[in-house]
């Protein structure tokens, strides 16, 4: 999952960037509206967290303006204003939720999920795949009665793969959406990856799992 963070105060955007990279998303930063608009309007995120109080200007107007150029990532409105006033501001621009600072980590990754959540009836906090099991809360993996260790990276690629069971995935849909925006097209990052989570999930297993189909990238499933 890609985050884009829209903050003005580096320390903060630095320590929700670490934060949620440790939870397995990617995560991109930008300090100004002006230029996390045209980041969110040119690149495809899945989230977005956009401070309410920005140098150049207000979270409100970029939200908006978001909205009237046609992007409907979800937005949770980063604000230390509580007034409900301004709450109401930022839902009636097009926000779909608000965390007022200061704020724990836990509570915005809550958060984050829920809205992740939205539109996707049937997901529950699990994703399965033959005898694999993925707890997306507790993080954890179980292939049989098997719990698979996975590091933050290739938890987040595995969640990515089991969104998309049996669809062809190329190396470019993966980069953008488990890495961020620093990611180098050229480098072989994404089959180190996966070259892991195949001795971790397909190696002491019936059925392989982690397909590659030559020339377009990598299919999630049991194939036929």
């Amino acid at each position: 999952m890609r985050v884009l963070i829209i903050e003005d105060n580096p320390k903060m955007a630095g320590a929700l960037q670490k934060g949620l990279r440790e939870h397995g998303y990617a995560a991109d930063v930008s300090h100004s509206g002006f230029e996390g608009e045209d980041l969110a309007a040119g690149s495809e995120y899945d989230l977005i967290l956009l401070d309410l109080m920005l140098p150049d200007r207000d979270g409100v107007e970029v939200c908006r303006n978001l909205r009237r150029r046609g992007v409907a990532t979800p937005i949770l409105m980063l604000t230390a204003l509580s007034s409900t006033e301004d709450k109401v501001a930022g839902l009636d621009s097009g926000a779909d939720d608000y965390i007022t600072k200061p704020f724990e980590l836990e509570e915005l990754l809550a958060r984050i999920r829920a809205m992740l959540r939205r539109g996707e009836a049937t997901e529950g906090r699990t994703l399965q795949c033959e005898d694999l099991v993925l707890d997306v809360y507790a993080r954890v993996a179980k292939r049989g009665e098997v719990e698979v260790e996975l590091s933050n990276k290739e938890f987040g690629l595995l969640e990515y793969l089991m969104r998309n069971q049996n669809r062809v995935l190329s190396r470019t849909q993966i980069a953008e959406k488990v890495w961020d925006m620093n990611f180098e097209p050229g480098s072989n990052v994404i089959d180190v990856y996966i070259s892991a989570l195949r001795k971790k999930l397909d190696r002491d297993f019936e059925h392989e799992l982690i397909h590659t189909i030559k020339g377009a990238g990598y299919r999630f499933g049991v194939m036929d």
